[in-house]
């Protein structure tokens, strides 16, 4: 009946290949002879299960009945209940139809089994049958594809959830409408507009890493949701960089990126003996020119995080010289006045220096000259 070889083969290879664990394809195998088996020879309202044996090929068909009880169901020639009955009912009130083929009465199972109880399943052997004909091969088929399919779906939902807020690789499929399209083996990966580094060009076959931040299921299957936009990619790309940041003695306390272009990164160090943008510099700049070119020549400031506020903005508007701070704490606001020279720097080109430094210390920043003139202002949205 089985050609058992080629079953096993499958089974291996859906386990090896995919993640499926061979006991849900035969899981799937056995459902799918059960539905077959009903289809062909079954009666309405049956419950048919099966088992299947991979190492004979061997197959056991039972049906089951569950036991109930005479006030749980309603017999041939009761009333049922109207609308508003069941509208009053509670759910755990509402009566069943009793059907002979999937129900048995208590009374008359503990003729067959002495301590059974209500609610438990009773199990008949059938008869096995050999040839299903082609309309209930067809329906096994089906439902053999569609259990495996779920069983994938389950195995890599698992597997990409793990991965959720770590850096990925795959391979580059296609570029539609601006969307990447990313293979990743299992799953596609989607990178949309908003989340690439605009001066970036994808084409067909490039390999590329993302930081996944999504696992969605639709439809069509999982779909993991990349980014290379995101904060958290820039902070994981120095994670696999500096492993102080990993043995959690240096942290990253804060992020403010305008992708493709500049970044500011605020660190802390938990250790008197280290110093924190050293470790995120490495040695020769060896660390942050790797994340500098895996981000396509985004420039990278690096600066000692502190949790008073007019030193951490004094450190955040680097490289300019501050030479004096005022903070309005009711409007959550900084006065800053640098020198005339470095009004440049302490504004940046299109005014990027600014507001960056306002976006990493959440504070709204104003710049003023040492004539008293305000020369630039940059706010953020304040939690």
């Amino acid at each position: 009946m089985f050609d058992l070889k080629v079953i096993n083969s499958v089974v291996d290879q859906l386990e090896e290949e995919r993640g499926i664990p061979k006991e849900k394809s035969l899981e799937a195998i056995a459902m799918a002879l059960a539905t077959a088996y009903k289809k062909e020879y079954g009666k309405k309202g049956q419950i048919i299960r099966a088992s299947f044996d991979s190492a004979s090929g061997g197959v056991e068909f039972w049906q089951v009945k569950v036991v109930v009880s005479k006030d749980q169901v309603i017999m041939e020639g009761d009333e049922e209940m109207d609308h508003e009955d069941l509208k009053n009912t509670a759910v755990e009130d509402i009566k069943i139809r009793f059907n002979p083929e999937q129900h048995m009465l208590i009374e008359d199972a503990r003729k067959i089994k002495r301590d059974v109880e209500v609610g438990e399943e009773l199990v008949f052997p059938l008869e096995a049958k050999a040839d299903f004909g082609r309309i209930a091969a067809q329906t096994a088929k089906q439902v053999i594809i569609q259990k495996i399919r779920e069983a994938e779906k389950v195995s890599v939902m698992a597997e990409f959830g793990q991965k959720e807020g770590d850096i990925v690789a795959g391979i580059v499929e296609r570029v539609e409408r601006g969307v990447v399209y990313v293979n990743m083996g299992r799953a596609l990966g989607i990178i949309p507009y908003e989340e690439q580094i605009p001066s970036e060009h994808w084409k067909t076959g490039d390999r590329i890493r993302a930081f996944l931040y999504a696992v969605e299921e639709t439809p069509k299957g999982i779909v993991l949701k990349l980014s290379r936009s995101h904060p958290k990619f820039l902070a994981k790309l120095f994670e696999t960089e500096a492993p102080e940041i990993v043995q959690g003695v240096v942290e990253i306390k804060a992020i403010a990126r305008e992708a493709g272009s500049r970044s500011k990164v605020a660190v802390i160090s938990h250790d008197s003996h280290i110093d924190p943008i050293g470790s995120m510099v490495g040695q020769r700049g060896v660390r942050v020119s790797t994340v500098t070119s895996e981000l396509s020549g985004e420039k990278i400031d690096i600066v000692e995080w502190n949790e008073d506020p007019a030193l951490f903005i004094e450190e955040a508007l680097s490289p300019a010289e501050v030479v004096s701070l005022e903070l309005d704490e009711t409007a959550h606001r900084a006065i800053v006045t640098v020198t005339e020279d470095e009004q440049s720097l302490a504004i940046g080109k299109g005014g990027q220096n600014v507001r960056l430094a306002a976006k990493l210390t959440g504070w709204k920043i104003d710049i003023k000259s040492t004539g008293g003139a305000e020369v630039a202002a940059a706010e953020v949205e304040v939690a």
